[in-house]
């Protein structure tokens, strides 16, 4: 009788739980897919209202004040809720850390309507970031109207992340991704189904609203060819310098902005807001995120100076746009400037040493997932989701291998997750240096474990610079508690560093 009802229990809870992962995929699809239409509406406003101005220069007092308004008004979103500053990835990151604590309606408003405002002002700042955190706190509100408890919490913010940039960017796949990879960094199965059917529901809603268009739909990519995949190694290696460049200089922003005087942080917007303003006037078509930008490189014979001086542009830019705390994520900037470097690249390899120029679109393909990978530290995510956003999977291998030897150039110079070096900022721990990784590893739980069978955990000796993250009892996970017992059979979920993993196993394995 014990076991058939235990055996019920499980399937009782995971259909729970992908019932609350569709209204998650709902809600978050509902709550992004507006964000995301409402700030490509007030983008394309602006590029035309800057291309008015070309004609009406003394229209460009209006812009700048109504920039100043809006900036304050922004500023006064962020000093009512400091969470709502840049990406939100971190800040998402840091709730299933159990970092901080995030209440969800003072996040969602004010994230939503700062976003629209930062993005579709024209600021080098991408939708993604915020639609994850939108995403998340969707997530964290279903959980609490439905009672859940705090491992539910984290399984649900997480799917709602997931749902968030799957309705962001129509890439559900990558969207369950990020969640697993970036986002929880272990793997369940619950988390995976919810996770899954968040991400599926809120692209389903997403692609009724925007239709079956890959949103950066780059047209038919060519087969890139077997003896040209030396060119991709190379490419690989200097994507990967330039992201290490690119997080030594996006870490050390706070320190810069720190220095400006005249203004209080919450109003360090007003800067790149009123840049916008003179950049929109001589080229509107670079504002925003950078998908237009990527559109334009792929179907222009540009000069390799120019190439470059876009290049410079962007970077620039886009590191004061986030570094001012406005609320916009990297993501699509990042893709951008991946997508420019790949341009310069292929551009140089067709000029001087007579590459096929119809091979320079497959390295602006190519250079973003490997640019997003050599910054984000997280590769599957950077192949599956740009493969979903140009709409092919005939690019796999060749971003594969650029992906590949990015992730490990990058490693071998010290590169981190960007949005744990960004989150180390957050809570005020300045060092980013990677000695190794933090890893999420799982210990079994035997009877010889004489040490661990029948304990609370609070009266366990647990090895230094570990942490107990979760309890898996059969089909049951539960996150644990100083009353938590531990029993032969359980499954210890434990993040350490990953060079401490055999110390910690061995100690845990000693007898009483």
């Amino acid at each position: 009788m014990l076991k058939k009802q235990y055996s019920w229990k499980a399937p009782r809870r995971r259909i729970s739980f992908i019932i609350k992962g569709i209204l998650v995929g709902i809600v978050a699809g509902l709550v992004v897919s507006l964000f995301r239409l409402l700030i490509q509406k007030m983008l394309t406003g602006m590029k035309l209202f800057y291309t008015f101005t070309q004609e009406h220069p003394v229209f460009l007092l209006y812009a700048i004040i109504f920039t100043i308004v809006g900036s304050l008004f922004i500023g006064w979103l962020i000093n009512g809720e400091k969470n709502i500053k840049g990406s939100g990835i971190p800040q998402v990151k840091g709730q299933i850390q159990g970092d901080m604590e995030l209440h969800w309606w003072s996040v969602l408003w004010r994230k939503f309507i700062g976003g629209v405002l930062s993005i579709g002002s024209g600021a080098f700042l991408g939708r993604e970031g915020p639609s994850i955190q939108l995403g998340a706190t969707v997530g964290q509100a279903v959980n609490q109207g439905t009672g859940g408890d705090s491992t539910d919490e984290k399984i649900l913010i997480t799917s709602g992340a997931g749902a968030g940039l799957s309705a962001a960017f129509n890439a559900p796949v990558a969207g369950l991704l990020f969640g697993l990879e970036e986002i929880h960094h272990h793997f369940s199965s619950t988390l995976l189904v919810t996770c899954f059917v968040a991400s599926i529901t809120s692209n389903f809603v997403s692609l009724n609203i925007f239709g079956m268009t890959p949103v950066l739909y780059l047209g038919n990519i060519p087969k890139f060819p077997l003896n040209n995949y030396l060119w991709l190694i190379i490419l690989g290696v200097i994507l990967a310098v330039f992201g290490v460049l690119y997080q030594k200089i996006l870490f050390q922003l706070p320190k810069w902005y720190a220095k400006i005087q005249f203004l209080p942080s919450h109003l360090y917007g007003m800067i790149p807001l009123l840049l916008v303003i003179p950049l929109g006037f001589f080229s509107p078509d670079l504002l925003g995120g950078g998908a237009e930008v990527i559109s334009i490189l792929n179907n222009s014979q540009l000069l390799l100076q120019w190439l470059v001086i876009i290049f410079l542009i962007r970077f620039s830019f886009s590191m004061i746009s986030y570094g001012s705390g406005l609320p916009g994520g990297i993501f699509l900037p990042l893709l951008t400037l991946g997508a420019c470097i790949g341009s310069i690249y292929g551009n140089f390899l067709t000029t001087y040493l007579r590459v096929d120029s119809n091979l320079v679109n497959c390295f602006i393909v190519y250079a973003m997932a490997g640019y997003f990978t050599a910054i984000c530290k997280a590769p599957l995510t950077g192949i599956i989701l740009v493969s979903e956003m140009v709409g092919s999977l005939d690019v796999l291998m060749p971003i594969a291998i650029v992906s590949l030897v990015a992730y490990i150039t990058a490693d071998f110079m010290g590169a981190i997750p960007v949005y744990d070096g960004l989150l180390d900022n957050l809570l005020g721990r300045t060092t980013h240096k990677k000695s190794s990784y933090l890893t999420t590893f799982v210990y079994p739980v035997k009877v010889t474990n004489s040490t661990l069978v029948g304990k609370k955990v609070k009266d366990i000796s647990w090895p230094n610079n570990s942490l107990l993250v979760l309890v898996r009892k059969g089909e049951q996970e539960i996150a644990p508690h100083g009353d938590t017992i531990i029993q032969a059979g359980d499954f210890l979920y434990i993040s350490a560093d990953a060079g401490l993993e055999s110390t910690i196993r061995k100690k845990l394995s000693l007898p009483k």
